[in-house]
Protein backbone atom coordinates (compact mmCIF):
# COMPACT_ATOMS: atom_id res chain seq x y z
CA UNK A 1 0.00 0.00 0.00
CA UNK A 2 1.17 3.45 -0.26
CA UNK A 3 1.37 6.05 2.40
CA UNK A 4 -0.07 9.30 1.67
CA UNK A 5 2.29 12.31 3.03
CA UNK A 6 0.96 15.11 5.57
CA UNK A 7 0.40 18.48 3.64
CA UNK A 8 3.38 20.13 5.35
CA UNK A 9 5.58 16.96 4.11
CA UNK A 10 4.89 17.68 0.59
CA UNK A 11 5.36 21.95 1.15
CA UNK A 12 9.04 20.89 2.46
CA UNK A 13 9.84 19.10 -0.37
CA UNK A 14 8.17 21.82 -3.30
CA UNK A 15 9.97 24.72 -0.85
CA UNK A 16 13.17 22.61 -0.56
CA UNK A 17 12.58 22.36 -4.81
CA UNK A 18 12.08 25.93 -4.95
CA UNK A 19 15.02 26.81 -2.92
CA UNK A 20 17.30 25.38 -5.47
CA UNK A 21 16.61 27.99 -7.74
CA UNK A 22 15.97 30.91 -5.90
CA UNK A 23 18.79 32.34 -3.46
CA UNK A 24 18.86 35.55 -1.97
CA UNK A 25 22.06 37.75 -2.69
CA UNK A 26 23.64 41.22 -0.69
CA UNK A 27 21.98 43.30 -3.56
CA UNK A 28 18.29 40.85 -3.83
CA UNK A 29 17.82 39.12 -1.20
CA UNK A 30 15.04 36.55 -0.22
CA UNK A 31 11.64 37.66 1.03
CA UNK A 32 10.76 34.36 2.62
CA UNK A 33 7.10 33.60 3.82
CA UNK A 34 6.11 31.25 6.22
CA UNK A 35 2.24 30.72 7.30
CA UNK A 36 0.91 28.73 10.30
CA UNK A 37 -2.53 28.14 10.95
CA UNK A 38 -2.76 31.31 13.10
CA UNK A 39 0.08 33.59 12.27
CA UNK A 40 2.36 34.14 9.38
CA UNK A 41 6.17 35.44 9.06
CA UNK A 42 7.83 36.98 6.79
CA UNK A 43 12.09 37.60 6.27
CA UNK A 44 14.17 39.32 4.15
CA UNK A 45 17.11 37.26 4.32
CA UNK A 46 20.71 37.04 2.64
CA UNK A 47 22.30 33.83 1.89
CA UNK A 48 25.25 34.69 0.59
CA UNK A 49 26.34 35.48 4.20
CA UNK A 50 23.14 33.32 5.74
CA UNK A 51 21.66 36.41 7.84
CA UNK A 52 18.33 37.51 8.44
CA UNK A 53 18.10 41.19 7.55
CA UNK A 54 14.54 42.03 8.37
CA UNK A 55 11.69 40.12 9.94
CA UNK A 56 8.17 40.99 10.37
CA UNK A 57 5.30 38.93 11.88
CA UNK A 58 1.75 39.42 13.06
CA UNK A 59 2.83 38.28 16.48
CA UNK A 60 4.95 41.85 16.11
CA UNK A 61 4.57 44.52 18.97
CA UNK A 62 4.13 47.41 16.44
CA UNK A 63 0.63 45.59 14.72
CA UNK A 64 -0.59 44.75 17.88
CA UNK A 65 -3.31 47.58 18.58
CA UNK A 66 -4.23 46.78 13.93
CA UNK A 67 -4.54 43.09 14.08
CA UNK A 68 -7.48 42.80 16.29
CA UNK A 69 -11.27 41.71 14.39
CA UNK A 70 -9.61 41.83 11.17
CA UNK A 71 -9.21 38.52 8.39
CA UNK A 72 -6.30 36.95 8.17
CA UNK A 73 -5.38 37.98 4.52
CA UNK A 74 -5.87 41.57 5.84
CA UNK A 75 -3.45 41.03 8.59
CA UNK A 76 -0.82 39.22 5.79
CA UNK A 77 -1.11 42.71 4.29
CA UNK A 78 -0.03 44.54 7.53
CA UNK A 79 2.73 42.57 7.85
CA UNK A 80 3.68 42.51 3.83
CA UNK A 81 3.84 46.53 4.58
CA UNK A 82 5.47 46.85 7.74
CA UNK A 83 8.35 44.27 6.63
CA UNK A 84 8.76 46.22 3.19
CA UNK A 85 8.93 49.31 5.41
CA UNK A 86 11.97 47.71 7.72
CA UNK A 87 13.43 46.65 3.99
CA UNK A 88 13.15 50.22 2.50
CA UNK A 89 15.25 51.10 5.74
CA UNK A 90 17.64 48.25 5.79
CA UNK A 91 18.83 49.77 2.21
CA UNK A 92 16.38 47.25 0.42
CA UNK A 93 14.53 47.83 -2.55
CA UNK A 94 14.37 44.59 -4.37
CA UNK A 95 13.92 41.26 -3.51
CA UNK A 96 13.28 37.70 -4.80
CA UNK A 97 9.94 36.47 -3.35
CA UNK A 98 10.11 32.96 -1.79
CA UNK A 99 6.71 31.67 -1.17
CA UNK A 100 7.94 28.92 1.04
CA UNK A 101 6.42 26.24 -1.07
CA UNK A 102 2.69 27.37 0.00
CA UNK A 103 0.51 27.98 -3.15
CA UNK A 104 0.09 32.01 -4.56
CA UNK A 105 -3.07 32.65 -3.24
CA UNK A 106 -4.74 33.98 -0.19
CA UNK A 107 -2.67 35.24 2.91
CA UNK A 108 0.44 34.31 0.78
CA UNK A 109 -0.20 36.43 -2.26
CA UNK A 110 -2.60 39.71 0.30
CA UNK A 111 1.82 39.46 1.71
CA UNK A 112 3.05 40.15 -1.52
CA UNK A 113 0.63 42.76 -2.40
CA UNK A 114 1.15 44.79 0.93
CA UNK A 115 4.72 44.01 0.45
CA UNK A 116 4.62 45.67 -3.13
CA UNK A 117 1.92 48.85 -2.17
CA UNK A 118 5.22 49.50 0.70
CA UNK A 119 7.59 49.60 -2.28
CA UNK A 120 9.66 46.83 -2.36
CA UNK A 121 9.74 45.32 -6.19
CA UNK A 122 9.44 41.73 -7.23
Amino acid sequence: MFKKRDRNEVRVIRHARVRKKISGTPEMPRLCVYRSNKYIYAQVIDDTKGITLVQASSLDAALKGQLEEVSKSEEAKLVGKLVAERAKQAGVNKVVFDRGGYVYTGRVAALAAGAREAGLEF
